[in-house]
């Protein structure tokens, strides 16, 4: 284990020569890379039998400005195809997003089937409730919320086939071990923050840091999607509602002249699930009791 300790040792100038943030130094930075390998037989033969890799990692700590503190859950150190390779987690991510000004604040979450998820829109956090200590369900998707230093809300949202998706371009889709298996909760909220991360204000810092996950878990990369401008997602979104909100009237009236109540529910099915997520589909709900009394009171009549 000496060996490890020296190799680690000798990456000093190297990592000084990367280092871009002062709050990331080598005196510390190097006894948690020790501590690592310490921990980790598997991790320092993995170093040892290609140095070259567990370099390139530790010169990335300090190129990234990244702290591999423990404690911290940032980045870690880890053995991966025979490789040493930097592995920066989701918290990592919007650390990074931080500390660089793209975002002044950040969090990303699974989505499970018995939650209610409510998306109210451009610059607006969901609304999303559940039990914390109930039965949440299967996960069906994931999201990330950002607040920008404007005051603003982002959000990007992933179902659980986008991300799954996204899983099978991974070198370790396949494999019966690696981070997928392992840990599945950790990459999903990894993959909607590097998805969201597009949208922001570009820092080098973070884009070097969504390069190396890419390269180093061989995930294929998104093409960075064509520019638009503020104002043109704003009309685009506002196009999207309007046409949500004409058909679903539209539905509604159809519901209203319904006169069996087999055609009363396809018309409820349709417009429930247009709105599903909005704040409209209160009176769809209201629109189709009100339909649904009206008939069974015909009914009774006719009886």
């Amino acid at each position: 284990m000496s060996n490890i300790v020296e190799f680690v040792k000798q990456q000093e100038p190297l990592f000084c020569g990367a280092l871009t943030e002062q709050t990331v130094t080598w005196a510390k930075e190097s006894q948690f890379a020790i501590q690592y390998f310490q921990k980790n037989d598997f991790l320092a033969k993995t170093a040892l039998s290609n140095p070259t890799s567990a370099q390139n990692a530790i010169i990335n700590v300090a190129a990234i400005g990244i702290t591999l503190n423990p404690a911290s859950k940032l980045a870690y150190l880890v053995p991966r195809d025979g490789m040493v390779c930097l592995d920066i987690s989701y918290m990592g991510l919007l650390h990074i997003a931080m500390e660089s000004g793209v975002i002044s604040w950040g969090q990303a979450k699974l989505v499970h089937a018995n939650d209610t998820y409510e998306s109210n829109g451009l610059d607006k956090a969901p609304t999303h409730k559940y039990n914390a200590f109930g039965d949440r369900g299967d996960i069906v998707g994931v999201y990330c919320t950002v607040k920008t230093p404007a005051g603003d809300y982002l959000t990007e949202e992933m179902s659980l086939a986008e991300i799954e998706a996204v899983r099978k371009t991974s070198k370790a889709a396949f494999s019966d071990k690696g981070p997928w298996v392992n840990h599945w909760n950790e990459m999903a909220r990894k993959t909607v923050v590097k998805r969201a991360s597009k949208y922001w204000p570009k820092a080098s810092r973070l884009d070097s840091a969504i390069h190396v996950l890419n390269e180093e878990e061989g995930v294929w990369t998104e093409p960075v999607m064509p520019h638009k401008s503020e104002e043109d997602i704003r009309e685009e979104e506002r196009k999207r509602q309007q046409e949500i909100m004409d058909k679903t009237q539209e539905l509604c009236d159809e519901m209203a002249k319904a006169e069996t109540m087999f055609d009363l529910k396809v018309k409820f099915q349709e417009a429930f699930k247009l709105t599903i997520g909005m704040k409209l589909q209160q009176n769809v709900q209201a629109i189709y009791h009100e339909c649904k009394a009206k008939l069974e009171e015909a009914s009774e009549q006719t009886v």
